[in-house]
């Protein structure tokens, strides 16, 4: 009988939070992530996540698309170039930000260890009596004495306004496509073992939608960086061909 292992997976406070987790995890240079490994593991969180009916905050999502930008970036054969002709790193952005992150996280840290040093001193006097005396002040027996209609309506206002606030909360719900890179590199292969030089219209017409033809084209990308496959140019507008390398 096959076993089931259950994982759960620890909440962290904000998508910079689980890429220092993973950054961190796998002891590599910040200032050289490797881009595919870290969004793969990313993307695996959120669907995890979605599965388990946790609720995403719009800040994953964005940083979701902004690692999905960066990889494709990196696929590009031709990378960008500044204005003294030195290469554009698309994770230099993305680095930064960490980086910053990372620094207020750490002064965080100090301030609630400094927040917790102080709790433990307490002031001269009898604390426990004094609290003792609040309580009673506080004791739901006045409140409830004291207790008029217009509180009544007051609070009622607040609950019905939680309500309708929590109601019309926005919920973001990620769709997980039945799309691989890795399947279209495979495909693309495949018809180039029917035909010598595959036109790229092909097989862009041959995708059932634009998320389709999106994965199509990350995967000739990655075929291009491995030097699987090459393009050669035709006539006409986006008219290039696909052969074998």
């Amino acid at each position: 009988m096959e076993k089931v292992f259950e994982i759960k997976l620890p909440q962290f406070e904000g998508p910079f939070d689980l890429l220092l987790f993973f950054i961190e995890r796998d002891e590599v240079d910040i200032h050289n992530i490797p881009i595919s490994k870290i969004t793969n593991d990313f993307l695996d969180y959120i669907h995890q996540m979605t599965e388990l009916n946790i609720e995403l905050a719009s800040e994953f999502i964005l940083v979701a698309a902004t690692l999905m930008r960066i990889k494709a970036k990196m696929l590009l054969p031709r990378p960008e170039l500044d204005d003294q002709g030195n290469e554009i790193d698309p994770r230099a952005d993305l680095i930064e930000r960490l980086l910053l992150y990372k620094q207020y996280k750490e002064a965080c840290g100090d301030l609630r260890n400094m927040e917790d040093e102080r709790s433990n001193k307490s002031e001269r006097g009898n604390i426990q009596r004094e609290l003792a005396e609040i309580a009673l002040q506080n004791s739901q027996a006045e409140e409830l004495m004291n207790l008029n209609l217009y509180q009544l309506l007051k609070t009622f206002n607040k609950v019905i306004t939680r309500f309708e606030a929590e109601k019309n909360r926005v919920r973001h719900k990620i769709v997980q496509y039945p799309y691989t890179i890795g399947e279209q590199k495979q495909m693309v292969l495949e018809q180039l073992k029917v035909k010598e030089k595959v036109p790229f219209t092909d097989l862009i017409l041959s995708c059932e939608n634009k998320i389709h033809a999106i994965f199509t084209c990350l995967g000739i990308l990655e075929l291009l960086q491995e030097q699987v496959i090459r393009i050669s140019l035709g006539m006409g507008f986006n008219n290039f061909w696909l052969s074998k390398g």
